[in-house]
């Protein structure tokens, strides 16, 4: 597993809760495409890394894709951790 050289961007506030729930299900990179494939969405391994950095946009059809694949809810994708409050509240 490669560490992110790169620190987060401001993109989206889904990404670092996508990252750790693949993660946490032992999922590759790869099988996470798998599966948003088959949901419809084609996202390229960049993309993806991108969108776990918080370094693009995420749609909202992309939104409920990622839900669906990781078994999660929309809701718990999108609610804010009392660290990222905190940074995206200082802008």
């Amino acid at each position: 597993m490669r560490l992110r050289k790169q620190s987060l961007g401001d993109k989206n506030i889904i990404g670092e809760k996508v990252a750790k729930e693949r993660k946490s299900k032992g999922m590759s990179q790869k099988d996470f495409l798998a599966k948003l494939q088959i949901k419809g969405i084609e996202l390229s391994a960049s993309g993806l890394s991108k969108l776990e950095g918080q370094l693009r946009l995420v749609t909202d059809k992309e939104l409920v894709a990622i839900a669906a694949a990781l078994k999660v809810s929309t809701d718990d994708l999108l609610r804010r951790s009392k660290k990222r409050k905190k940074r995206v509240n200082n802008i």
